[in-house]
């Protein structure tokens, strides 16, 4: 895997590009069978999902199977790496490329810090409050309601986050005091319109318990890098053609008219900034034996509960 940091006009970091190789299959997978969704690591049911028929939001039965790729994160390594957003994507870069439990495939993708959340919360509510807000609850089942937050930018953990005073968020609460906690680690999927908690729900559960805004890595798919090049060139090209037509204008209308740089230009950034930056949707696999599997796999998973409920 090659990384590349990902930065603005004013050197101020975005993010990481991913470029991974020889990968035909991630081991976190998405798999569909028709409006239903498996979502698996490697040969263990995680998360099943059945689309709204309305395309009002989704229907999910969450295992107690996901297992974090990212190892325990020592406080030595929170101290040495806290406030640095570039050094920790770095650092969990490395195990998203080891694992072979990772969701990452060929192709580019884009590990972020920058975070939709923040639009929107609303002035005077808590960390605590909004966050809670933003947590998609049930467990085992239960709905991702898509018009409850407009643009989809809901949470669901992997597994239930851990009590407030659960040892280990324990641990992580004063880090959060401290602000040194580490990052959650989240992953776009669009076929949920959703974020999933790779690595992190006791360090969220403890920013929650102590109401401070937990430090966020974002992880979605992004335009490969073969597609970059071409769509780069057609970018400059129509620079290129706005700097001809402001010229054959100076040429009838004379020097009054601008050359045209100062609109073109800011463009043509916006745009290249968008191609290095823009998500693409999730790489999503038909899974052998269709609904059928499907049908099998949740009679399974659910030991005969009734769901899910249509």
């Amino acid at each position: 895997m090659h990384r590349n940091d990902v930065t603005r006009d004013d050197g101020t970091w975005v993010g990481l590009s991913l470029d991974v190789r020889d990968r035909d299959q991630p081991g976190l997978c998405v798999f569909s069978a028709g409006q239903q969704l498996l979502i698996s690591q490697r040969s263990r049911p995680v998360l099943l999902a059945v689309v709204d028929e309305h395309l009002e939001g989704v229907d999910f039965w969450r295992t107690d199977a996901y297992r974090s790729l990212v190892p325990p994160l020592r406080a030595d390594t929170a101290r040495t790496l806290a406030g640095s957003p570039e050094r920790w994507a770095h650092h969990l870069a490395r195990y998203l490329d080891e694992s072979p439990e990772s969701p990452l495939h060929a192709g580019r993708w884009l590990l972020s810090r920058e975070s939709p959340f923040q639009r929107w919360r609303h002035a005077g509510t808590s960390h605590a409050e909004y966050w809670s807000s933003m947590l998609v609850e049930g467990h085992p089942d239960g709905y991702i309601d898509w018009h409850l937050h407009s643009g989809g930018w809901e949470v669901l953990p992997l597994r239930p986050l851990p009590a407030a005073d659960d040892s280990r968020v324990k641990a992580y609460r004063k880090q959060a005091r401290e602000g040194t906690l580490p990052p959650v680690l989240l992953w776009w999927v669009s076929g949920l319109d959703c974020h999933l908690i790779l690595d992190g729900h006791a360090r969220l559960a403890a920013a929650i318990a102590e109401s401070v805004e937990p430090p966020l890595l974002e992880l979605r798919r992004t335009v490969p890098r073969d597609d970059l090049a071409a769509r780069t060139h057609e970018a400059v090209g129509v620079y290129e053609d706005e700097l001809a037509r402001f010229a054959e204008l100076r040429a009838v209308r004379g020097p009054t008219v601008p050359d045209g740089t100062a609109i073109a230009g800011p463009k043509l950034a916006r745009l290249l900034h968008d191609l290095s930056t823009r998500g693409r949707p999730t790489w999503c696999l038909p899974l052998p034996g269709g609904e059928a599997e499907w049908a099998r796999i949740s009679r399974e998973v659910t030991a005969g509960h009734d769901w899910p409920v249509f």
